[in-house]
């Protein structure tokens, strides 16, 4: 015999079955690991900007300019990053991609590095309160900042071909190292990125 209370349950149970697959059961949020390739739409991401800024990086750092300069200067070279302009049709956030190649500058301990013109007036902001708020013995001093003597600065460009749901995607990251003094360029470095992304039934 079914009972009120057991065609009430069931009701409960449809609901809640019908809501799940109206997609209505709610957000599901995996954390991952951040150094995981996840390639969602084949757009630039934050794999692309880490490994491309790690082989460049390691690249520049591996030719003659860095020997040639240590040896005529006798000393380690102070580096500084500049523009790096998106000339592609999408988003791509470019402060993140300077900032990897900062830190594998950094990091590689072969250069010293220089802080950015932004950076800068933020320093030289502190730098002018301490003149009159700091302890003579702890006030630092102006004109006393490092001077660059090489300047890394470079563009990503793309080009994409599609046709119904098939899309090739290719990235060109172009980077140059220029001595900031003689205008020269010491380096040139060139990365690609092709990307096949396939959506049966869709098109792009």
């Amino acid at each position: 015999m079914i009972t009120p209370r057991f065609l009430a349950a069931a009701l409960a149970v449809t609901l809640v079955m019908l809501y799940a697959g109206c997609g209505g059961g709610g957000k599901v949020v995996t954390r991952i690991e951040p150094d995981k390739a996840i390639d969602l739409s084949g757009d630039w991401n934050d794999t692309d900007s880490r490994l491309v800024a790690e082989e460049m990086i390691g690249d520049v750092l591996a030719r003659p300019w860095l020997a040639d300069f240590r040896g005529e200067k006798k000393r380690t070279p102070d580096v500084i990053v500049g523009t790096v302009r998106n000339r592609t049709d999408e988003h791509i956030q470019t402060l993140a991609f300077i900032k990897n190649l900062e830190k594998e500058l950094i990091n590689s301990g072969r250069v010293t590095f220089v802080a950015n013109k932004e950076e800068r007036t933020e320093v030289r902001d502190e730098r002018a309160d301490q003149q009159e708020n700091a302890t003579r013995e702890s006030m630092k001093k102006f004109q006393q900042e490092a001077g660059a003597d090489f300047m890394l600065r470079g563009d990503i460009t793309t080009i994409v071909d599609q046709e119904g749901g098939e899309k090739v995607k290719y990235y060109q990251v172009n980077l140059e190292l220029v001595n900031i003094e003689t205008n020269r360029k010491a380096w040139i470095g060139e990365k690609k990125i092709k990307k096949y992304v396939s959506q049966s039934g869709t098109k792009f």
